[in-house]
């Protein structure tokens, strides 16, 4: 009896290229590398290619596998889901990371991603260091490294963000470090340790976010070769506080303490945590390109101290740049700050891969790039070029219902937040005044969908018991969480954002399902990945379950992601 064709096929596809054979020792790479890049919108791979230098982006292309058509599957697209879904390989619905900041219902107040109360900071103030992954329910793909090697593999998390370390490093991590504006350090908290190993009190001891901060921040090349970007000098961006205009030269030593208001009202509207004042603005570092220095700074010590990759075993640095978000939303995707921002993060990825090169060995190390959300273009940027585009205040789209509310049903606190394009309403009143819950969502999202911008409304208890293989209702239901979640999911016109400033524009955000927000580089290098690109779809949740068929170990425990066949050679 002949096999098949079909089950032929279907056999020989099931065999990766990099597949045990009887009787060889175990194959892993000696180090993974997951690289982050906050904000970092597809197209910023070709945009500034010709100004590229051969050892970062160009070589992590020309060398490595990209996926030219990835994108997030679910809304809001934010910093704290983005890093959460590409390490767990799932959704909000699963990990429960709804967004950077949400209500919890039962103490009747708004929590922070990864804020802990039950630990403590080590190496840092209290704000910014009681920290952890706590908030996040499901394993992650280093977790998982670390239960199938018996926690022998190391798993250290670096990034400016604490919930860019903290969130990818997971659960069983041996350290997250992140940085704390108040002192210039990275710190931790005792959810990991009771204290900075030596290596990192001397990094910190010397003092390097107050040194970048000493020089200048001109463009790298001369400013006329820009082309690429919007000129130096428009209405849409925001300054540092301190300056009249946003331009080159950024004066870095003499800018005072306080963050712009432009990057603070759009972290806001993302549900970031704006830069803190302190008696010398070390927070500003993150707004530079020169944050992303420093976060490698740190990790290559980091990388040597700890000796990932040299050990024996399979080791993961968790590694994101955050300083792209920072300038992103304070100048926008046009600015040439932003421009400027990525041909020194291509420095600093030729940095890292000749570090790599030297300590592990390309063909030893297994590197992926990606990002945690993209960003959409400034508004008044698109007005202005006559292109459909616009934005909404939340706290005026949240007191306009209460006011409707109001006049409909009568006083009281009809809404409790407006959070991740979401409306909170106050349960506990709605049942006292014994209306219906779901027809008080319904009726709510009618309202809503009267206001300027929004181009759809949806009761609560319509995502949770509908179920869509695709489309805007698929990336809703695949971002809500019901025991996190607002009553009222909110979505924009293509373009439209959230502003915290409204009316006034400047800079960017991001949080949409549209392509500029969801479509971001997914790009793997180095161990057994051989050159090429596919323009078959993948979702951001397939990172994960890939790595652990290269790592032949379990893919995180509420993955809904699939492996990728095209870079694993099926």
């Amino acid at each position: 009896m002949k096999t098949p064709l079909s089950l032929l096929l279907a056999a020989t596809l099931a065999v990766p290229a990099f597949a045990q054979k009887a009787g060889k020792p175990l194959e892993r790479p000696k180090l993974v590398v997951g690289i982050v890049v906050d904000q970092m919108r597809y197209d910023y791979l070709y945009r500034y290619w010709n100004k590229y230098g051969s050892g970062g982006f160009r070589r992590l292309l020309g060398e490595g596998f990209s996926y030219e058509n990835a994108h997030y599957n679910y809304v809001p697209t934010y910093t704290g889901p983005g890093h959460a879904s590409i390490y767990t390989g799932t959704t909000p619905s699963v990990h429960g990371i709804i967004g950077n900041n949400w209500l919890e219902r039962e103490q009747g107040r708004g929590t922070y991603v990864t804020e802990d109360n039950t630990v403590q900071a080590v190496g840092g103030t209290a704000a910014a260091g009681q920290q952890s992954p706590r908030h996040m329910l499901t394993t992650t793909i280093t977790d998982e490294l670390r239960l199938a090697t018996n926690f022998q593999s190391k798993v250290i998390g670096v990034c400016i963000k604490d919930r860019g370390s903290i969130l990818p490093a997971g659960h069983a991590a041996n350290a997250a470090y992140w940085y704390d504006g108040a002192n210039g350090a990275f710190i931790t908290s005792t959810f990991y340790a009771q204290q900075l190993p030596e290596w990192a009190t001397k990094f910190n001891a010397e003092n390097r976010a107050a040194k970048y901060l000493d020089q200048t921040w001109n463009t790298l090349l001369p400013i006329a070769q820009y082309t690429e970007s919007s000129p130096d000098d428009v209405a849409w961006e925001g300054t540092f506080k301190g300056e009249a205009r946003p331009v080159f030269p950024h004066d870095l030593p003499t800018l005072s303490a306080a963050p712009s208001r432009a990057v603070k009202g759009n972290m806001e509207a993302a549900g970031e945590k704006a830069p803190v004042a302190t008696a010398r603005n070390l927070d500003l570092i993150r707004s530079t390109p020169f944050g992303n220095s420093l976060t490698l700074d740190f990790a290559l010590e980091a990388m040597r101290a700890e000796q990932l990759g040299q050990r024996g075993q399979t080791d993961f640095l968790a590694l994101s740049f955050s300083s792209t978000d920072y300038v992103g939303h304070q100048f926008g995707p046009n600015s040439i700050e932003a421009e400027d921002t990525y041909l020194r993060l291509d420095k600093e990825l030729e940095r890292l891969f000749a570090y790599l090169d030297k300590a592990v060995g390309k063909k030893q190390a297994l590197v992926f790039l990606s990002a945690d959300h993209g960003a959409a273009h400034s508004p008044n940027f698109l007005i202005d070029k006559k292109i459909p585009a616009g934005s909404v205040g939340p706290g005026l789209m949240r007191d306009s219902v209460q006011r409707k509310l109001v006049n409909l049903h009568g006083p009281g606190k009809w809404v409790l937040s407006y959070e991740n394009q979401q409306v909170y309403l106050n349960r506990p009143l709605i049942a006292e005044k014994k209306l219906d819950l779901y027809q008080m969502q319904r009726e709510v999202a009618g309202i809503v969908l009267s206001f300027a911008g929004v181009t759809r409304a949806l009761a609560a208890e319509d995502v949770q018991k509908s179920h869509w293989e695709s489309g805007m209702l698929m990336y809703l239901e695949n971002g809500y969480f019901p025991k996190r979640s607002g009553d009222v999911l909110v979505v924009l016109e293509p373009g439209w954002l959230e502003s915290y400033q409204f009316p006034i524009n400047k800079g960017t955000t991001h949080g949409s399902s549209g392509n500029y927000d969801t479509h971001v580089p997914v790009v793997f290098w180095g161990w057994h990945v051989k050159h090429g690109q596919s323009s078959a779809p993948a979702k951001i949740t397939d990172i994960a379950p890939t790595l652990a068929r290269w790592l032949h170990i379990q893919e995180p425990d509420g993955c809904t992601g699939q492996p990728l066949p095209e870079v694993l050679g099926w």
